[in-house]
């Protein structure tokens, strides 16, 4: 075939697909088909309208910002910056909304566009956070990469009634002699955790955590505008106490945005309550309240809210009374499940009546007080047992503990009057001088080591030691090794406490007295061999 017949061929083809399109072009449009094309549109129905709303940036502060635009925007609801900022929408007046910034402020520049999302503010929640390390918003900090959550809740709930609630029937171990046995916490309970500075609030909150390797509690601490390197400190105590698996970390640190740290509580009480929804206990730590409240003050300050006493606005009492409420131990209708809250707040020089500590005092069932006093004489853990209460743990605490602690109160209270008075110099009889060494082995055999929570029963055996006068003839240095001897004791021959605490029966005198024979063979054990050793040292080994 020559290429002049190719070519006629190909135009042939052309001409009759241009043919086949023409023919069926005027088929389609033809005014049958088209009367039928309108008739099935008019039939299908409208699409509603969307409305999209579109706001301005008016003034921006450290971390807050002003908004016009936004008419229908709701109270708590989260607005998204065109630059990517989250906001929360804090104060509502007729022209302006007040915005607290989940960001950094220098993103977000004057006239940008904000949109609603008509929604509150969400976290994540499921068993996935579980070991690991996440922000405010539930984002993970760890690298460990995305948290698989079941499912996102908001923030804010509301209270559970006094329906859902039962009493507080269980105790809550911290490990620590001082606490379990006189100022006791109960599963549910929300216990205040006070002190100046540098009196060991988070070595508490921290070996309570620690201690719960001895049971199922799932724990969850918030840190609000803690260090970076105290998160840490944390972090590795929970990891090295085998209790990072089953705890959660939440941080807002201090360089953060203060709407961060104002909304980090409220996030870890959600993660919180799903577990307990579960029929799961769950211990949550809030350190500290007193960096939220501030947060709070300074948030509202630059929103040019009308302070109050101390600045702070008028609704602190109900930032933090919100908070709390929302634990609990909750009735078997109501998921079975326990929140024990234990907030922390500092206090300036011993201030009690402050306040944000007063207004914590008034909201939770108690504080254990951490006294500086205490901290200069080296008493560790520093619990200052004349100010500190617990008004619903007692009815939760083990009968064999709580006949223990009875006396203990009483021999403290008794001893400090008389450490008092005797301080003037004054001549004792030999009855005082009795109580008084009495009263400082026992101050002396509550002092523990951080981060070695006891079990109950090595508790209760140095307790009673002390309580017998085991420890009056001990000098002071001595004590530590001696009550490691009574706890290796505890460990190897009081298995019979642990029966009794379980079954919550008193111990018998037979029982009081095994206890104390075994603790008398330890300590005489102790002598024996430092008096061998000093027969060595000064005789020699071949005498």
């Amino acid at each position: 075939m020559t290429d002049t017949d190719h070519r006629a061929s190909e135009n042939q083809s052309q001409s009759q697909l241009l043919q086949a399109r023409s023919q069926a072009y005027s088929e389609l449009h033809s005014p049958e088909q088209f009367e039928s094309w309108r008739e099935s549109l008019l039939a299908t129905p409208t699409p509603a309208p969307v409305m999209t709303e579109v706001g301005r940036v008016t003034e921006v502060g450290d971390g807050v910002a002003v908004v016009t635009g936004l008419a229908r925007a709701l109270a708590d609801e989260l607005l998204i910056f065109e630059c990517g900022v989250r906001g929360i929408v804090l104060d509502l007046e007729p022209d302006r909304l007040g915005v607290i910034l989940l960001g950094p402020s220098e993103l977000i520049t004057l006239g940008e566009d904000v949109r609603r999302t008509r929604k509150v503010v969400s976290v994540p929640v499921g068993p996935a956070l579980l070991g690991r390390v996440v922000d405010a918003m539930g984002r993970p900090r760890d690298g460990l990469g995305p948290v698989a959550a079941v499912a996102e809740t908001p923030i804010e709930a509301e209270a559970p009634g006094i329906l859902s609630r039962s009493a507080i029937f269980r105790p809550l171990a911290t490990g620590l002699k001082a606490i379990d046995a006189a100022v006791p916490v109960g599963l549910g309970q929300r216990e205040l955790i006070i002190g100046d500075r540098q009196t060991g609030k988070t070595s508490i909150a921290i070996d309570t955590m620690l201690n719960q390797a001895r049971s199922d509690v799932t724990c969850i601490y918030c840190a609000v505008g803690q260090r970076g390197d105290a998160v840490s400190r944390v972090i590795a105590a929970l990891k090295k106490g085998n209790m990072l698996a089953r705890s959660i970390v939440m941080s807002a640190g201090d360089e953060e945005t203060p709407g961060l740290a104002y909304i980090a509580p409220y996030s870890a009480m959600a993660m919180a309550e799903y577990f307990s929804d579960q029929g799961r206990d769950v211990l949550i730590i809030f350190d500290d309240l007193t960096h939220h409240a501030r947060s709070y003050r300074e948030l509202s300050l630059l929103l040019r809210r009308p302070p109050g006493r101390e600045a702070f606005p008028g609704d602190i009492f109900y930032v933090h009374a919100r908070l709390l409420e929302r634990a609990g131990q909750f009735t078997r209708e109501a998921g079975g499940g326990s929140i024990t809250a234990l907030p922390v707040v500092e206090t300036q020089a011993e201030n009690l009546s402050a306040y944000i500590p007063t207004n914590l005092i008034s909201i939770t069932d108690g504080q254990i007080y951490l006294s500086p006093r205490l901290v200069r004489r080296n008493q560790f853990p520093a619990v200052d047992l004349g100010l500190s209460v617990s008004r619903v743990g007692g009815k939760a605490q083990s009968r064999t503990l709580r006949e223990v602690a009875g006396n203990l109160r009483v021999t403290l209270s008794q001893f400090e009057e008389l450490e008092d008075f005797a301080r003037f110099g004054t001549r004792l009889d030999d009855t005082t001088r009795a109580r008084l060494t009495r009263g400082a082995a026992v101050r002396t055999a509550l002092r523990q080591a951080e981060r070695d929570p006891m079990p109950a029963a090595e508790q209760l055996a140095v307790l009673i030691a002390a309580m017998e006068g085991l420890f009056d003839d001990l000098p002071e240095q001595k004590l530590s090794d001696a009550m490691a001897r009574i706890r290796a004791a505890a460990r190897k021959h009081f298995q019979f406490i642990d029966e009794r605490i379980n079954e919550n029966k008193g111990l018998t005198e037979e029982d009081r007295e095994r206890i104390i024979t075994t603790a008398r063979n330890a300590l005489a054990g102790d002598r024996t061999d430092q008096t061998a050793h000093a027969n060595e040292v000064s005789h020699g080994p071949d005498a």
